[in-house]
């Protein structure tokens, strides 16, 4: 260690990277500076923000993910939580914004137990190392608390007060137009684009959402199956088109194939129109080795130059065209550049090429039309001929397509394929649009996903349902438990797919109660286990901060949505019954069978809920629907990054160098090219 030292030896020019002991102050100040700049667009009434480079480029987002991936963070604590942020956005599409806002909640609360434990001096070196041991410890138990009992808890406080609804209704054209505001589907979708479009734009893109999943809707399937295909193919099913309004944005019939015709395109004047695709280059037949020698020999014999090889090799090109057109094949897609050969008699032969086309695009043309791509042109036989009802050309913008149109058949797959057509003023507007759109799918999909559930699991929820109605009938007097007596039965909790809520807190202010119920009921059945009272208190309070945030800029409507809620639960009433009630002027005791909203198997009448009025006179006023799933899994991902910020106890800053194959330094690859490539 020594000879290190004084430089001599292996140690010789060798430095040790600077070392920073991390303090929970430090994890702390960290997620607030982020929290700040996710406050001022959170929320229906939030701004959006303004980011502009040296370049002059300029970007306008409210997208909590892409605010905070354009952010150029020198600290990787928060280069950190920005990664879990992306990868929680990317699964379910949502809650970027709420999971900064959460995680700050959390660190606060957890510094605040932390510092107000006694030092134990014996055992840790400083007041810092004890804090950062009792802020590990309360994250360990917090995140094993929820792994264990937070679905059970979901499921049991939450889920019964929200509504599972079929997607069958969601997708089904409402043909009266009175309807339409009433859709399901767009009251969900609708509360989603409120908090990332705005007011304006917002019922738009949900009415075009609407349209778009009810034509991709799959036969005899399960709606997750067309939600991944969507999100699977939304690079090659949609187009961007700057410099148009968003009202502009449409559903186009067919497929937009983003390339232009290489060769001229043939009049089909809606005729049937034969299309095959090719991986590979157009090449001739040569069929082995020994023809290519016995050619060359010729061609040295007769001292023959390559003139006359190209003109062998083009008249076997010209097979290959005529095979084509004996099957009767006008369109070629192809994968890669063809060579100017096979261009010019494509032209000849009045056959139109399309070059370059991407894989994804490639991949869903042969979904759809059902033909299968071939790399060999001499191995093409009727199974890869695609019969389309029209190819011709489209101007989207700036730019010129290929549009095309598929054959409807019985044995399709998919109702009525279309492609989409989004709009904006610039690119950044139209980025931003389409990762709105894309971010939905995503949230349906993460709300419809099928959520199993083991006979374990299945009989601890009964025994916690049970324990929580024998503690709610408990604290009521002798007229609510009249009245409670004709409520509907504690209806069995799964977590259903399709599960959905009252947006505007409403989530948050359940699951606040439910803990905070379960951690009485432990504390009373087991005086020793203390742990999971403080636990659930702690994760409690940590949840009100979401409703806090969304009612920032009226406290007294905060503490009217919480009472309401908490008077739901007392009630055992049903918030989309009271929706019915209030909508009719029918009290519990008057309402007769038919004006009663039937509650079976935890699912909601659809008349119920199309006869409701979301306006400010019902329950939870206009705030919309949210998927208790993408909740669900926000609380985890959350409790998960805790445990991981507070894990790390020193950060070394090092130097990363590429070295060239002659092992000499390179250059400095910095943090902002990493941020470059990983965006490119």
């Amino acid at each position: 260690m020594r000879q290190m030292e004084k430089g001599g030896g292996m140690g010789r020019g060798m430095r040790m990277p600077p070392v920073e002991h991390l303090h929970l102050e430090h994890v702390l100040q960290t997620v607030c500076a982020l929290e700040a700049v996710v406050l001022r667009c959170f929320g229906p009434e939030g701004g959006q923000v303004l980011f502009t480079r040296d370049t002059g480029q300029v970007m306008l987002s409210c997208s909590g993910t892409r605010i905070l991936t354009a952010l150029k963070l020198e600290q990787p604590l928060a280069r950190m939580v920005v990664e879990c942020v992306w990868k929680h956005s990317t699964k379910t599409g949502d809650g970027s914004k709420t999971f900064i806002i959460l995680l700050a909640s959390l660190l606060r609360m957890i510094h605040t137990i932390a510092c107000k434990e006694p030092n134990v001096s014996h055992t840790y070196n400083s007041r810092e190392a004890a804090e950062a041991a009792t802020a590990r410890r309360l994250a360990r138990e917090l995140l094993a608390f929820a792994s264990e009992e937070l679905d059970d808890l979901i499921a049991v406080g939450v889920a019964p007060h929200g509504c599972c609804l079929p997607w069958e209704d969601f997708t089904a054209k409402i043909q009266s137009p009175a309807h339409t505001n009433t859709s399901y589907l767009k009251k969900l979708v609708a509360s989603f684009f409120l908090t990332r479009l705005g007011h304006i734009h917002c019922d738009f893109i949900a009415d075009l959402i609407c349209e778009l999943l009810t034509d991709w809707k799959f036969k005899n399937d399960p709606p997750s199956s067309s939600l991944q295909f969507i999100n699977d193919n939304f690079l090659a099913l949609h187009t961007p088109v700057s410099g148009f309004p968003v009202s502009c944005s449409r559903l186009l019939e067919g497929q937009v194939i983003h390339r232009d015709f290489t060769t001229p395109c043939p009049q089909t004047d809606h005729q049937p129109v034969k299309a095959v695709v090719f991986t590979g280059y157009l090449q001739p037949q040569l069929l082995n080795a020994g023809d290519v020698l016995e050619l060359m020999e010729e061609n040295t014999r007769k001292e023959r130059s390559i003139v006359q090889f190209s003109a062998w090799a083009e008249r076997s090109l010209e097979c290959v065209i005529a095979k084509l057109q004996n099957l009767g094949v006008s369109v070629l897609l192809s994968a890669v550049k063809q060579s100017d050969a096979v261009l010019a008699l494509a032209t000849q032969a009045e056959m139109c090429v399309v070059e370059c086309v991407s894989e994804d695009e490639l991949s869903l043309f042969a979904h759809l039309s059902g033909a299968t791509p071939i790399s060999d042109c001499w191995m093409i036989q009727p199974e890869h001929v695609a019969t389309l009802t029209f190819c011709r050309p489209i101007l989207l913008g700036a730019h010129r397509y290929v549009h095309m149109g598929f054959h409807d058949s019985e044995e399709s797959v998919v109702v009525r394929p279309c492609s989409i057509v989004i709009c904006g003023p610039g690119e950044g507007q139209t980025d931003q649009y389409a990762r709105a759109f894309q971010d939905a799918i995503r949230m349906l999909l993460t709300t419809w996903e099928p959520m199993h559930m083991t006979a374990t699991t299945a009989s601890k929820r009964t025994l916690l349902s049970h324990k929580i109605t024998s503690v709610h009938m408990d604290n009521q007097n002798d007229r609510t438990r009249s009245a409670s007596s004709n409520a509907p039965p504690f209806q069995k909790c799964v977590l259903e797919p399709g599960c959905v809520i009252h947006a505007g807190g409403t989530f948050e202010f359940l699951l606040h109660q439910a803990l905070l119920q379960h951690g009485h009921n432990r504390s009373v059945s087991d005086h020793t286990d203390v742990g999971v009272l403080a636990v659930s208190q702690l994760m409690a309070n940590a949840l009100l901060s979401v409703p806090r945030q969304i009612y920032s800029h009226s406290p007294r409507r905060f503490l009217q949505t919480q009472t309401k809620v908490l008077c739901s639960i007392q009630n055992h009433s049903h918030p989309f019954s009271v929706i019915y009630k209030q909508e009719h002027n029918t009290s519990p005791t008057q309402g007769s069978s038919e004006s009663e909203c039937p509650l079976e198997a935890g699912k909601l009448s659809m008349y119920c809920y199309r006869k409701a009025d979301v306006k400010s006179k019902v329950f939870m006023l206009d705030s919309g629907l949210e998927s208790v799933s993408c909740k669900y899994q926000l609380v985890l991902a959350v409790l998960q990054c805790v445990t991981n910020l507070l894990r790390v106890d020193t950060m070394l800053r090092t130097q990363t160098h590429s070295y060239t194959k002659s092992g000499r330094l390179a250059r400095n690859i910095s943090w902002e090219d990493t941020e470059d490539e990983a965006e490119d």
